[in-house]
């Protein structure tokens, strides 16, 4: 495994990242705990989660499944760096309905002191290493959150904070309101990032690099697009789920014609799809590295390879002709 600086931090993390969004609703405990292991004897340190993971009848489920984990002692704890996230409602039942609730959602410094209690005593841990808002919340002022967030560092509780599926404008405004008053501000940021999804590189990823906040990338696959959907698809392979969300973005023609390329383009270089997407990932500037969630030892393998594998220039400019970024490049400019 090679490991990276996670932003302007001094943390050093693994250039792959273990979600856990499954555990609970695809994966029972036992299977969860044989993922984690199989992570971390890969070297992978940096395991992310969210309170709200689990299902619709026990949210915090995930959480719980990590906690049990750690449970079982060794040094587990102490070699993970250990991210979670808070923002939606930890009630129970569906549809949720505010009134009811108002005070249990979102990041005012109420809900952020309840929830990082609830989460640490699920976790069965002290501290959470990196404490993610999962969405902003336009309704409370960044001086009260990062009051509140002074409290839980002066108590232990929290190491850093980050953010995830923030607009490039909120980060520049959570990190210039916590420069102001001497505070590190965001660490990281979690975002929707992949080949065939790259509006983030529009102003997300210019404003993280900016303040020196570690990109995270999720769904690095693009819900199975980019893992060799069309030839799992002919096969008839892949995970009944892996299959269906693959199957809904490929009813797109332009979509699918782009995958197509990809997917020959890669057949003649005898590369892997899904490999690549994930390599791919890691040569962009400012990413510290992508969530995956395996849920099998060949899934491993293949996440593990990617980290290693280098990937031409021709290459590289191939997949930019086939998957093109957003807007116009700077050269438009250049007059």
């Amino acid at each position: 495994m090679k490991y990276t600086q996670l932003g302007r931090t001094g943390l050093r993390v693994s250039r792959l990242v273990l979600g856990t969004m499954n555990f609970g609703s695809y994966a029972d405990e036992s299977d969860s705990h044989t993922i984690m292991d199989t992570a971390l004897d890969a070297g992978i340190n940096f395991f992310d989660t969210a309170n709200i993971y689990g299902t619709d009848e026990h949210k915090g489920l995930t959480e719980e499944f990590v906690g049990s984990w750690f449970a079982k002692g060794g040094d587990r704890r102490d070699k993970v760096v250990l991210a979670t996230k808070l923002y939606g409602t930890m009630t129970p039942g569906t549809p949720w309905h505010e009134e009811a609730w108002p005070n249990h959602h979102k990041l005012s410094a109420l809900n952020i002191r309840r929830e990082v209690e609830a989460s640490l005593r699920r976790l069965g841990t002290d501290h959470i290493d990196v404490y993610q808002f999962h969405h902003i919340d336009r309704a409370t002022p960044w001086d009260e959150i990062w009051q509140a967030i002074d409290v839980l560092i002066a108590q232990g509780k929290i190491l850093y904070a980050a953010s995830s599926n923030f607009a490039g404008w909120h980060i520049a405004q959570a990190n210039e309101t916590a420069a102001r008053t001497g505070r590190v501000g965001l660490v990281s940021e979690q975002c929707l990032y992949n080949l065939a999804e790259r509006r983030a590189e529009m102003e997300v990823i210019p404003a993280a690099r900016e303040y020196g906040v570690g990109i995270i990338p999720w769904s690095p696959l693009g819900q199975g697009l980019l893992g060799g959907a069309l030839r799992k698809e002919r096969e008839g392979g892949g995970t009944r789920t892996s299959v269906g969300r693959s199957a809904r973005g490929l009813g797109d023609p332009v979509v699918h014609e782009r995958v197509r390329q990809y997917e020959d383009l890669l057949a003649k270089h005898g590369l892997e799809p899904g490999e690549v997407a994930l390599a791919w990932l890691l040569t962009r500037p400012g990413v510290t590295g992508p969530i995956i969630g395996p849920r099998t030892a060949g899934q491993f393998d293949s996440a593990l390879r990617a980290v290693d594998l280098e990937l031409t220039g021709e290459l590289l400019d191939a997949l930019d002709e086939i998957f093109p970024g957003p807007g116009p490049s700077p050269e438009a400019f250049a007059w």
